[in-house]
């Protein structure tokens, strides 16, 4: 069993890290995020806005509801009614909670028209979508029946495709790396001669043929991955590239998907160079992934202990008696100033304290003793990197800042200069 095997269950470490929380009232499969795990999403999508608009995304929103009519056009009613909640009729509408965003950024799409000058377009949006689970498969954050999901629907012309593709590839591998989950390979998921798989033969292998380019593209080997065809694992609507994960099975962390299928379903076009109307190709891509499960991997990946900018608390703020607290608190000001979270603990000896901050798994603990106020320093414990040892005030600051705004890991930590 490797150390990944080991990892503790996401849903025993919430015990001390009260990320979320069930009630039967709400049902099951419907978490409430407490504070600590708001914070982590609020992060998460930090992330996928930040990924979404290097890549030149355009930010949307869609609501939640649709009539049940927009699911039957769009091939989910048809494919996945018994995953889906009932219709709920108002009036005379039957509205239905949507599995999916994609048919409200289609019809997004289709309130304009565009021209092939214009193209590609990437609508980007940060949505809850509803799964009608069982009970029986209900799981903490890793099965739920709300899924927010990190979601691009890129619009293109085929000539691009490949290209797409390649920078969706390239977004959700960084993704992964920043957030420090592993990926074990990519796969090419295609179709075999099953008839659920909408679309032409000759469709089919040029948009198979594309993705290989994506892949090409991006330098797998590089990224220390294979690329693994695998048939019959497509979307009935089009091939995906797939990050994999083995974890006894294998699970998909992130996914481009091409559909040629929803675009004929609601009349996608573009006006072409020679005057006529030419059918749009569909990406469907993710970055980041779904808060819930992306949050449930990385307390496992992590252990709890996340990195810096990820961390509830990214500095735990201990004066050792009441002499210090005014040193304390302003502390806490500069680092709430400087966008981050700290939390002040100057209650209880000093060890119980530690001891509580440890097991919250707090980014970083700083301790402020009679000496330490004086010289406008902190005695800093890092536990992820080893380090111990005091740091100017204005240096601590400044390198939980940087490591917040940068996500990464503050490897040497400055120590005050020799009076």
């Amino acid at each position: 069993m490797n150390q990944q095997d080991a990892a503790p269950d996401h849903r025993d470490l919430n015990r001390h890290l009260d990320i979320f929380t069930t009630d039967p009232e709400v049902g099951a499969g419907l978490p409430l995020w407490l504070p600590n795990g708001s914070a982590i999403r609020d992060e998460l999508e930090r992330l996928a806005r930040d990924i979404a608009q290097a890549d030149g995304c355009q930010g949307v929103h869609s609501p939640v509801l649709a009539k049940r009519s927009l699911f039957e056009r769009s091939g989910h009613w048809g494919k996945f009614a018994d995953d889906m909640f009932p219709p709920m009729r108002v009036g005379g509408d039957e509205l239905v909670l949507r599995p999916a965003n994609c048919p409200h950024h289609a019809l997004i799409y289709a309130a304009s028209r565009h021209s092939y000058r214009q193209l590609p377009i990437r609508y980007n949006e940060l949505a809850p979508m509803f799964r009608a689970e069982r009970t029986g498969v209900l799981s903490g954050l890793g099965r739920v029946r709300q899924i927010n999901l990190d979601d691009t629907h890129v619009f293109c012309r085929p000539d691009q495709v490949a290209a797409e593709a390649a920078r969706a590839l390239r977004s959700a591998l960084r993704a992964q790396e920043i957030l420090g989950l592993r990926v074990d390979y990519v796969r090419l998921s295609r179709r075999d001669a099953s008839p659920a798989f909408l679309g032409e033969t000759e469709q089919w292998q040029h948009a198979e043929q594309s993705l290989r380019e994506a892949a090409h593209a991006v330098d797998l080997p590089s990224h220390g991955l294979d690329l693994i065809e695998v048939e019959g694992e497509a979307a009935f609507y089009g091939p995906k590239l797939d990050l994999q994960v083995r974890n006894g099975h294998d699970d998909t962390i992130a996914t481009v998907q091409l559909d040629f299928n929803q675009p004929g379903r609601f009349d996608l076009t573009y006006d072409a160079a020679d005057g006529s109307r030419q059918p749009v190709l569909m990406i469907h891509r993710g970055t980041v992934g779904s808060m819930e499960r992306v949050v449930a991997a990385l307390l496992e990946r992590h252990q709890g202990r996340l990195p810096l900018w990820l961390a509830p608390v990214q500095a735990c703020v201990m004066p050792v008696g009441p002499a210090q607290d005014s040193a304390a608190r302003e502390l806490v000001d500069a680092l709430t100033a400087a966008g981050l979270r700290p939390r002040l603990e100057p209650e209880g000896s000093l060890g119980a304290r530690i001891r509580a901050s440890r097991q919250r798994r707090d980014s970083v603990m700083a301790v402020l003793g009679a000496t330490d106020a004086d010289r406008h320093q902190v005695q800093v414990t890092d536990i992820r990197s080893g380090f111990d040892g005091p740091v100017s005030r204005d240096r601590f600051v400044e390198a939980l800042r940087s490591s917040h705004r940068d996500r990464t890991p503050i490897v040497n930590w400055p120590r005050p200069q020799a009076s």
